[in-house]
């Protein structure tokens, strides 16, 4: 097997990374909505109690969150609006309290924080020599079992070194203005993190209805268009608890960014990854259209994918039951390197890796006969045991940083040197 380097660095799922959510009520019923009947109960109150009652919530929540009063104001916000109310007859302190009935915590990675993809950061200003600073999106899986899109920033070394940004002590969930209150909208649609946030503290919640029970396996990718433009791109499957749909993330400033639901036959699947420029003349990726192969699509556009031809089929003992990617494919001066993912006997997941021909990736020219990457003893107990998985790597220098989930329960961080890798193909 290939010779890798293990940073002693690993994360965790955290029940105490919390964010304030909208909580939301059924709009309609018999007398009037709940919505309605306790913004009417609110406005009843008297001063006194009015003041009484918000003292009780900020007691309670203003230490654990961030702009406690401002984030109840903004909910206010949405409220008056669906409501008609008007805002200049009713205090400060009535609007903060009707905002916190229309909110609730939720913990956004109690259950597990796994299938990490990284990116080079859109800002490398002050890097020393050797330094990349790097941007990861993390899998958080929290209450019910609903996937979001967390982020960290760090720093990787050509030394193997590896440093993340700390969280800051509160997260933030991103913003859709404008989405109706009555009914989950429906894609496309532009979230919004927070104007005083850190990218390293911002969640993406499911929002649109197709997304209801999770945003699973973003892999990013930093896009270069023709004209020379950059954008960061990530495919990622969303879920409503029956049906999945790949959609596309698509942001230039990590500001705001525009989830776009992907249609074709090939959509209908999990585990795109694109390439990271056009090929040809084309949008390229790598999908596992049948549940067991990988194929290799071509489109016109980001957006629509028809169902593309088999590059790759399971060959060894180690990935006979499935393969898929782990990830955009990474250009060498070789080919373009594909981390695979295999599923072998008991349900056990190997990552390993193929090189395609850089003008036609259609042609496969090498391909590793054991896995890189295996569950080993310490990574085989967790949420889901005898998983090892990412979704996205790092070509820096002559290495290839891989952040992977462990168990579905954590995540840890790997150095390849590439000629090694590419030498047992």
């Amino acid at each position: 097997m290939t010779e890798l380097f293990h940073h002693a660095l690993r994360l965790h799922a955290d029940p105490s990374r919390v964010v304030v959510r909208p909580f939301h009520l059924a709009w309609s019923g018999n007398g009037g909505s709940r919505t309605e009947r306790l913004v009417r109960e609110v406005l009843a109150m008297d001063m006194q109690q009015t003041r009484a009652e918000l003292e009780v919530v900020l007691k309670d929540f203003e230490a654990r969150h961030w702009q406690t009063r401002r984030v109840f104001m903004t909910r206010y916000d949405e409220i008056e609006q669906m409501m008609g109310l008007d805002g200049t007859e009713i205090g400060d302190e009535k609007r903060q309290l009707i905002g916190a009935y229309f909110c609730h915590e939720y913990s956004y990675a109690a259950a597990a924080l796994m299938n990490p993809s990284a990116t080079p950061h859109f800002d490398q200003s002050g890097m020393p020599k050797g330094s990349l600073r790097i941007l990861m999106s993390l899998r958080a899986v929290g209450e019910g079992h609903i996937s979001s899109v967390a982020f960290r920033e760090g720093i990787i070394t050509d030394h193997n070194q590896l440093k993340l940004a700390p969280e800051p002590p509160f997260a933030t969930a991103t913003d859709a203005v404008g989405a109706e209150e009555s009914e989950l909208p429906v894609g496309p649609i532009t979230v919004y993190r927070h104007r005083d946030s850190t990218l390293s503290g911002t969640v993406i919640f499911p929002i649109t209805a197709a997304q209801s029970k999770g945003l699973e396996d973003l892999r990013l990718v930093q896009f270069t268009h023709d004209d020379g433009n950059v954008e960061w791109l990530g495919t990622y499957t969303a879920y409503n608890g029956s049906v999945i749909q790949s959609e596309l993330m698509r942001t230039r400033d990590f500001r705001a960014f525009d989830l776009v639901p992907m249609s074709g036959p090939a959509s209908r699947n999990k585990g795109m990854a694109l390439f990271p420029r056009k090929i040809a003349g084309k949008y390229m990726m790598i999908g596992r259209q049948d549940g067991e192969n990988l194929f290799l699509l071509q489109s016109d556009t980001l957006t629509h994918w028809e169902e593309g031809t088999r590059l790759l089929e399971p060959k060894y003992p180690w990935e006979l039951v499935q393969i898929g990617n782990c990830g955009p494919p990474i250009e060498l001066d070789d080919g373009w390197l594909l981390l695979t993912h295999g599923v072998g006997a008991m349900r056990k997941y190997s990552i390993g890796a193929v090189l395609l021909d850089k003008q036609d990736p259609s042609k496969v020219l090498g391909r590793t006969v054991h896995p890189i990457l295996a569950a080993a003893d310490q990574d085989r107990e967790g949420y889901v045991p005898n998983v090892v998985y990412t979704c996205g790597a790092i070509r820096h220098g002559d290495t290839l940083f891989v952040p992977y989930g462990v168990a579905d329960s954590s995540v840890a961080f790997a150095f390849i040197p590439i000629a090694a890798l590419l030498a047992d193909m």
